[in-house]
């Protein structure tokens, strides 16, 4: 089954290109179906960009998708141009008057590392987007900083400043080999990272309400469940693009900031070679997986969601 987009989003047309199943709002007015129901609340800059990565791997499932984009209420872009936002777009506010329930939903991350929590512009309104999800909300992905503030708002973890950036390809381990949304991983593999913060084991240990099921010796916890929250956080970047840490290492070298060589990335460490991507089968694992999870789980009745459940396999 195809993912559900405006056929004039960008996302529409990049996804066909690429042999992606899409299909417009009549076409999927003629089918006599739920379709699942994802919301994506994109805190990146590049709106697009994040637009078509999140696309591309919930929409390689058999199931249909009904992709929803959201920002938050009084922030304003400085990266996407406002027509893009006012077309494709709804603020929070707008989303929760309403009383609309998700299937699941994305919370990606933001360029705000630095930054402590409650300086964040707009740090009262996610905080109230992270407790809307527990009754509007079958299954919420946070990633990188948006996961990280999760754990910050439901269990008080913090996140620690770096020494010097997380930046590169970095092999991590499956540490929980028998969950479901880790079907079909191998042991060892490669994945994106791109950060200047972390969140410690040791402090995710002392927290039963979580476990790691993928991990690195190099560069900590990756991924976590909470069931408890019917929530996944991962702190790394399953859904770059082959140029992606590309596209940070030369924005960086052009603008004069301190940043090294991404590790494992470029062949030879040859800024000047094309990069290979390792890391997509895992990326389309790990999100059919969420999706089918969510499918498996989530009420037929939308309106039933945080209310006929309180944990995935509740």
């Amino acid at each position: 089954m195809p993912i559900k987009l405006p056929s004039s989003l960008p996302a529409f047309d990049v996804l066909t290109r690429e042999g992606v199943q899409v299909m417009d709002e009549d076409q999927a007015a003629r089918q006599d179906i739920r379709p699942l129901r994802i919301g994506l609340l994109n805190l990146m800059p590049k709106k697009i960009q994040t637009e078509n990565q999140f696309a591309r791997l919930i929409g390689a499932t058999p199931l249909q998708i009904e992709l929803s984009l959201i920002r938050m209420t009084e922030h304003k872009t400085r990266n996407t141009a406002a027509k893009h936002m006012a077309e494709f777009y709804r603020p929070f506010s707008d989303v929760k008057e309403t009383g609309e329930k998700f299937d699941g939903l994305i919370i990606t991350g933001a360029p705000i590392e630095h930054l402590p929590y409650q300086d964040v512009t707009y740090w009262d309104e996610i905080r109230e987007v992270f407790d809307w999800t527990q009754s509007n909300v079958h299954s919420t992905f946070g990633v990188c900083w948006g996961g990280m503030a999760m754990l910050n708002h439901f269990y008080g973890l913090p996140k620690h400043m770096l020494p010097h950036k997380a930046f590169g390809c970095f092999r991590h381990q499956n540490i929980s080999p028998g969950s479901s949304y880790l079907r079909g991983f191998s042991d060892d593999f490669v994945i994106p990272v791109s950060r200047w913060t972390e969140v410690r084991q040791d402090e995710i240990d002392d927290i039963p309400e979580l476990s790691t099921l993928l991990g690195s010796e190099e560069v900590g916890p990756c991924l976590l469940e909470d069931p408890k929250h019917r929530a996944l956080y991962i702190f790394n970047h399953f859904e770059y693009d082959s140029d992606t840490l590309k596209q940070e290492y030369d924005r960086d070298v052009t603008a004069g900031s301190e940043i090294i060589l991404p590790i494992n990335y470029f062949p030879d460490d040859d800024p000047s070679l094309t990069p290979r991507n390792r890391w997509r089968s895992h990326a389309h694992l790990l999100y059919g997986n969420w999706i089918s999870e969510i499918y498996e789980t989530t009420p037929y009745d939308i309106s039933k969601i945080g209310i006929e459940s309180t944990d995935l396999r509740g």
